[in-house]
């Protein structure tokens, strides 16, 4: 039987588009931004490309948690939860630069390690 991370590992290859990317700042008040430079890493979670935050990164900065969103082609929903950490070196950070466009500026990396998962309504961890 498959279990929950290798349906979310298989929803991730058949993604499409820009993810969605949600946090909150210490106000609770929530924002929410689309981010094409993003990687699902095994045993991790999801590593993002800081290109452009300001919001972002002054919430993750404060702890909050967050959430990733994405499609699959089939168009078949996902979403993550977990606390976030901000990476500007180490292992994160050289794994977002071997990746990441050269014309952006990537300069620092977000880990979101899972510790829910969802497929649209159904819990998968």
């Amino acid at each position: 039987m498959i279990n929950g991370m290798e349906i979310l590992a298989q929803g991730w290859e058949n993604h499409e588009g820009p993810a969605v990317l949600a946090t909150v700042d210490a106000a609770k008040t929530p924002n929410a931004i689309y981010v094409n430079e993003i990687r699902y890493v095994p045993d991790e979670g999801f590593i993002i490309a800081d290109n452009y935050f300001h919001k972002t990164r002054a919430n993750i900065m404060s702890g909050t948690k967050g959430a990733i969103l994405f499609l699959t082609r089939e168009r078949k929903s996902f979403q993550v939860k977990g606390p976030l950490t901000y990476h500007t070196n180490g292992p994160q950070f050289e794994n977002m630069r071997s990746w990441h466009s050269p014309k952006y500026p990537g300069v620092a990396a977000t880990l979101l390690r899972i510790e829910e998962a969802y497929s649209g309504a159904e819990k998968l961890l």
